[in-house]
């Protein structure tokens, strides 16, 4: 087992069984405004959605979050399952494991197998990117035939591992290198510290199809490696994972709203403290396309190896954003992204100190 299919698995587990959830949910600054008359039949409302020239029953992917272990194999074949069965789109966790051994691929290609007809997106960091070059990503393309890439950013958590890559020249070269090469669309998400406005038209720039924005505010891969710190009995980065895991950087709804300011439009994905149907319907009011989520979904898939639970929560949450609909009068999704928001608290004083407030304000009727 080569270094990075053990610390998979580490990471896995202590996701599953440790408190890995920042504390501030920033979906609380944000509100709907309700529509006493809605004028809608919720039978009639309509879920669906189109991303990169695919169609989603629902407008949620299932985020990329394993694989690269052994036992991570039923696990991502359970969360494809669920995947199929309704319609969403689903992510594989980084295939840098499998690039550094063979024997690990069984891991992803479980997935397309479980998923044949599932829009699936293929990941690999953008450290390995500029490593194994336009090769590797169509290698890990092939793998699973993926219909896109992702090229994650996960610098903070990079940082704060001991064996972390923290060499971020270049990579913003690798991805257009790979932009100009590949047929497929590739999205460029971060993995909880949030996009800027400033990446965000940086990465557009180079040619990349689609952002996540992997917002702060839900699962905290930066706070797990104080769990892996502690086990290592590594005082330097256990003291570095407290410092930055549970504080460091931008939340999902500025990142969404950031993103959504670069001049020409690029879809998003909503990603960080998406735990309900109502932080949905409030991420595509605030100009997402759709939204994604792991830690739920991952507990679910571990807990029974079932994905009876996993559709549970998924057909959960599209009935709660279902509701959130109703309650705004909205009967699709592109109604839905011209709701009426108000944004209070912490988040508007950043939108406000940043610039942004003001921009949201002109884009769509925000109440003040």
């Amino acid at each position: 087992m080569n270094q990075t299919s053990k610390r998979k698995i580490e990471q896995l587990r202590i996701c599953a069984e440790k408190d890995v959830e920042v504390a501030e949910n920033c979906f609380s600054d944000v509100k709907l405004v309700h529509v006493a008359l809605p004028e809608v039949d919720k039978e009639e409302i309509d879920l669906k959605t189109e991303f990169l020239g695919f169609s989603f029953k629902y407008p949620l992917i299932i985020a990329s979050m394993t694989g690269g272990h052994p036992e991570t194999t039923r696990i991502n074949a359970v969360l494809a399952e669920a995947a199929e069965a309704l319609g969403v789109g689903m992510g594989v966790g980084s295939q840098r494991a499998a690039l550094e051994g063979a024997e690990h691929e069984d891991s992803f290609r479980v997935v397309r197998d479980a998923a044949p007809t599932s829009f699936i997106y293929a990941n690999l960091g953008a450290p390995q990117v500029k490593e194994y070059g336009v090769e590797g990503v169509e290698r890990v393309i092939e793998m699973i035939d993926a219909d896109a890439v992702a090229i994650h950013l996960n610098f903070l958590q990079e940082a704060i591992q001991p064996e972390g890559d923290v060499d971020a020249s270049g990579c913003l070269t690798a991805i257009r290198e790979v932009c100009e090469a590949i047929k497929k669309p590739v999205i460029v998400k971060e993995t909880g510290a949030g996009m800027s406005y400033a990446v965000a038209k940086m990465v557009q720039d180079v040619g990349v199809s689609a952002i996540d924005v992997g917002g702060y505010g839900g699962t905290s891969l930066a706070a797990a490696e104080i769990h892996r710190a502690k086990a290592e009995g590594d005082e330097l980065g256990e003291h570095l994972g407290n410092l930055f895991g549970w504080d460091w950087g931008i939340t999902t709804v500025e990142s969404i709203v950031e993103c959504r300011a670069i001049p020409t439009p690029i879809p998003l994905i909503a990603t960080g403290g998406i735990r309900d149907g109502l932080a949905v319907a409030k991420s595509i009011a605030l100009g997402a396309n759709l939204c994604s989520a792991a830690l739920p979904f991952l507990k679910l898939a571990m807990e029974r190896l079932s994905s009876d639970n996993v559709i549970k929560r998924i057909k959960e949450m599209a009935e709660e954003l279902l509701v959130a609909m109703f309650l705004t009068g909205c009967k699709n999704l592109e109604e839905l992204r011209e709701a009426e928001l108000v944004i209070t608290g912490k988040t508007r004083e950043i939108m406000e100190q940043r610039g942004f407030f003001e921009r949201v304000k002109r884009r769509k009727r925000l109440s003040t």
